[in-house]
């Protein structure tokens, strides 16, 4: 990587992260306040580390942007059922690969660069894509680690089970492995081997 080449990538960066940084929701991690999706940012980009040591400039930049300003788009907003739930998805999908070819267009990154972040936010051709498969891996890893423990205790089993193996059969071989390697508290494992059963 060139110099100008890292100091566009660390420009980009801290354009997002900025951007994360204006959602109103905070949580505290070891006595420090931080926006929501901050935190959920930096998640992805430490996990992207061990889903893809070597990635691109082009898939760290997807990953970090991935859920740019989410908050925006109330999962409310949309009925309560699965076409309710895959349009809001597609529109945050959209929202989102749209501010962040904004945000490289004006650090100085060409159209073809721009398109492909945004495709990667957009998960495109997943499975047949080996960088938009490694961002959905990282976006699994982060939710069974970080998010998934809470979650579980908003919804019975029954709906549990379903989410994990969804979650799971969107994951490549490699994800499934680094998956192994989390801990969880053993009701927690149960549960998951039990869906996965």
């Amino acid at each position: 990587m060139t110099m100008h080449e890292a100091s566009r990538f660390q420009a980009a960066i801290e354009r997002f992260d900025a951007l994360h940084c204006e959602d109103p929701r905070l949580v505290e991690v070891k006595g420090q306040r931080i926006a929501y999706e901050q935190l959920y940012a930096r998640r992805m980009s430490e996990w992207l580390e061990r889903v893809a040591p070597d990635a691109s400039d082009v898939l760290r930049l997807a990953v970090r942007a991935q859920h740019l300003q989410r908050w925006r788009v109330p999962r409310d907003d949309y009925p309560r059922d699965r076409p309710g739930y895959l349009a809001w998805r597609r529109e945050l999908g959209r929202r989102q690969a749209e501010q962040a070819t904004r945000v490289l267009t004006d650090v100085g990154y060409d159209e073809v660069t721009c398109e492909r972040v945004a495709a990667l936010i957009r998960k495109e051709d997943l499975r047949r894509d080996t960088e938009a498969q490694a961002l959905e891996d990282t976006a699994c890893l982060v939710f069974l680690e970080y998010y998934f423990t809470d979650f579980s205790k908003e919804h019975d089993e029954d709906k549990l089970r379903r989410i994990i193996r969804k979650t799971w059969n969107k994951m490549s071989d490699r994800g499934h492995d680094l998956a192994r390697t989390i801990e969880f508290s053993a009701p927690h494992q149960a549960l998951i081997q039990r869906a996965l059963a």
